[in-house]
């Protein structure tokens, strides 16, 4: 499968309301949308490293230029037959993951729509229906966070994520914990917290979380050991699992009972796959993440939850939870209570909306074979 061409874009897609998290408040989401064009026909990927290096150390701006200046003219005329291929050749480049991700998953769309078949069912995904959740930020009061909470619970979601940060913790827990007792809860810090804070996670023991995500640095493995070996309560890796080498060392020091697996974080499609499949040969379940990207991306993610070892409710929303109108059509949509199905149309199942894209476009780029 030879790659002719490819068209990158850098979109900041604008938000319903602020997302709060313990990096920062964004009102808009930046991505990239990648185009990737061959012999067979084409394939949209798309990665959201954000507009400022504070859930990862890459952004927005940097990964556009990493694609257009150094990954993308990599693959220009290079026959890229799998997604392991593709890796290889962008091997020699260190980290940007993001930047990566943007390439794997066009060229993942282009694979499976040149086979005519859905893209959950060429990685191997055992029902296109999937568990889903609802995620909540730092509101401005623990008042509106817990009509929110009734809302969610109203329209059948059985899982809620709750942000969590200095200044809205513990008592926020304690809140949602006591007026939604039967509820599936779990918080996630964003590696905002250090080992000096082993009371707090001690005193969250007592409230029966699910999970406790990212609770320690972004890039740490060794004092999540530390802390899991004093609490009852799970840990789940988000940031700090980067890579296949990376899970197999938290699976081997015990840094974690759970693992989030973000496409963009990690790579791309190619290396998410290759996380779930060392987690499942480790027995650590797996559940899918997201970085509030448009239907394309959430499509990425939809797929991948499809496979076995994802065993709790993923990241996926339907768009207008976050944008008023998705840059990528179809919108994604629940199709049951806390529950979404991949579609069945050859590859990914969504693409961006022309207008849409021209008119959220910050910059572009084409990069192709010489003439």
């Amino acid at each position: 499968m030879r790659i002719q061409e490819i068209r990158l874009y850098h979109v900041a897609m604008p938000l319903v309301y602020p997302f709060r998290t313990s990096y920062g408040d964004d009102a808009s989401i930046e991505t990239l949308i990648v185009r990737m064009i061959g012999a067979e026909g084409e394939g949209w990927g798309e990665a959201a490293p954000w507009r400022a290096p504070g859930y990862s150390p890459e952004w927005a701006h940097a990964a556009f230029l990493t694609v257009r200046d150094w990954l993308a003219p990599r693959l220009i005329g290079q026959d890229v037959t799998s997604g392991g291929d593709l890796q290889r050749l962008l091997k020699g480049f260190k980290g940007n993951p993001f930047a990566k991700a943007s390439l794997d998953t066009a060229w993942w769309d282009l694979h499976a729509s040149s086979r005519g078949e859905p893209l959950w069912k060429t990685i191997g995904g055992v029902s296109p229906t999937i568990e889903v959740g609802a995620d909540l930020g730092a509101m401005e009061s623990v008042d509106a966070l817990l009509a929110e909470v009734e809302r969610a619970q109203e329209a059948g979601f059985r899982r809620l994520k709750l942000k969590f940060r200095p200044g809205w913790d513990l008592p926020v827990v304690e809140a949602v914990r006591r007026r939604f007792p039967d509820l599936t809860v779990h918080i996630d810090c964003n590696g905002a917290y250090t080992l000096d804070d082993l009371p707090m996670f001690r005193a969250l023991d007592e409230w029966g979380l699910a999970m406790i995500e990212q609770p320690l640095g972004h890039d740490d493995l060794v004092d999540h050991a530390l802390l899991q070996a004093q609490l009852r309560t799970p840990i789940c890796l988000d940031e700090s699992i980067t890579s296949v080498d990376r899970a197999r060392q938290a699976a081997e020091i015990g840094a974690c009972r759970w693992v989030n697996v973000k496409p963009g974080r990690v790579g791309g499609l190619t290396v998410a796959i290759a996380i779930h499949d060392l987690c499942a040969e480790r027995g650590i379940p797996c559940w899918v993440g997201g970085m509030l990207e448009s239907a394309l991306g959430q499509g990425y993610n939809m797929a991948l939850a499809t496979l076995p070892n994802f065993r709790y409710p993923a990241d996926i929303f339907p768009s207008r939870r976050f944008y008023v109108e998705d840059l990528a059509e179809p919108a994604i949509a629940l199709s049951g209570p806390s529950q979404a199905t991949a579609p069945d149309r050859p590859g990914v199942g969504f693409s961006p909306h022309p207008e849409r894209l021209r008119a959220q476009t910050l910059r572009e780029a084409t990069i192709a074979t010489p003439a």
